[in-house]
């Protein structure tokens, strides 16, 4: 199952670390549907019924748009049907948040907006699973493995250490900004520079559109799709979101013209294509939101982990580099209110990933 992520890169970062190629091989930048970027909220800790930000082909809200044309949306976490008669969805008696891949053609709920071609990819940083243990239950963080985008920096011994990979895609995003191509949009039929930030975790997912029986604002929802859990997540739970590992995937999924609903479930696969870090019971209560909830922790130590070199070594660079001229949303900047004098790392305006490196010290478990 899937009931907890995290997503804290600012809109406009979200539409540089989705983009694609089109078919022609020009790449593009999803922009967000109108209105749709100050919907969304960055966060540590999302839970069902907040909002998030998903991906899916501009057709379903112009049918004159070209076939590989990509559009950010906000949508809540929970599907609710179309057909749903109620006036308030919170009126809704059973769990939408995920949909068993397994049983997509046997619920009437998703069964519709599949065969209608709703499906969606829901982009977050990763998401949260809970182990059960003898008298508790360890949180863990699980996403996409961080490589390191270049080789011009030196290799070391524990080059393989999640900080050391975000400080590789770090320099080289701030490298790109300087000279000036950026992630911006550019100047007509120049290419936009490849994200070279943190890799978005992509989960296929299917949207719905409800309107309320009296009439009013169209509420789009969607619900992610879950599989069996790779070999390497077992031992934390049995199921995991349906991940879609490449651009060529999630081209696929999206493109509901094309690629048809029984040749687009064939993409919703186990995949052993994640690695995983326990955290702090702090992100147990969704209310708490803040870097804590991602920073690695050793579940059999209680006092606080000791630094390793490479952690030492980033935190040298953070403190000695200038920031990334990033663009933090102004929602970004109200939770940073909220948060003041609640948690002791907020969300600062040199960015979220760099807050939660400055917590890195402890090697996310691979295996």
């Amino acid at each position: 199952m899937c009931g907890r992520t995290a997503c804290t890169l600012a809109p406009d970062e979200v539409s540089r670390a989705c983009s694609y190629r089109s078919r022609g091989g020009q790449r593009r930048q999803p922009r967000w549907r109108d209105g749709d970027a100050d919907k969304y909220r960055p966060s540590y800790n999302k839970s069902p019924q907040s909002t998030s930000p998903v991906l899916l082909s501009q057709r379903h809200f112009d049918k004159d748009a070209p076939v590989d044309e990509c559009v950010l949306a906000s949508m809540r976490w929970g599907l609710v049907p179309a057909w749903f008669k109620e006036d308030d969805p919170r009126k809704m008696q059973y769990s939408t948040s995920n949909c068993r891949s397994e049983n997509i053609l046997e619920k009437k709920s998703y069964k519709s907006p599949l065969n209608k071609g709703q499906r969606c990819v829901i982009l977050a940083d990763g998401f949260y699973e809970w182990r059960r243990e003898e008298k508790s239950k360890q949180p863990f963080f699980i996403y996409f493995p961080q490589t390191p985008s270049g080789s011009s920096q030196e290799k070391t011994e524990d080059q393989d250490d999640l900080a050391t990979s975000a400080q590789s895609k770090e320099t080289s995003e701030r490298a790109c900004s300087a000279e000036g191509g950026a992630f911006d949009s550019t100047e007509e039929g120049e290419a936009p520079c490849e994200w070279t930030g943190w890799r978005l975790l992509t989960m296929a997912g299917l949207f719905d559109c409800w309107t309320p029986p009296g009439g009013g604002e169209a509420l789009y929802t969607y619900s992610v799709i879950t599989v069996n859990a790779s070999p390497n997540l077992q031992s934390i739970h049995d199921r995991m979101p349906a991940v879609l590992d490449g651009e060529e995937e999630v081209r696929r999924w999206l493109d509901f013209g094309e690629v048809k609903s029984p040749d687009a479930l064939k993409l919703l696969q186990t995949k052993n294509s994640l690695t995983f870090h326990p955290v702090s019971s702090l992100v147990n209560n969704s209310r708490n939101n803040s870097a804590e909830c991602l920073q690695p922790v050793d579940p059999g130590c209680k006092k606080e982990p000791k630094p390793t070199a490479s952690s030492k070594r980033m935190m040298s660079w953070l403190t000695s580099s200038a920031p990334t001229k990033r663009k933090e949303s102004d929602c970004c900047e109200s939770e940073q209110q909220q948060q003041k004098g609640k948690s002791k790392t907020p969300l600062k305006s040199t960015g979220a990933l760099q807050l939660w490196l400055q917590g890195a010290n402890k090697k996310p478990k691979t295996n």
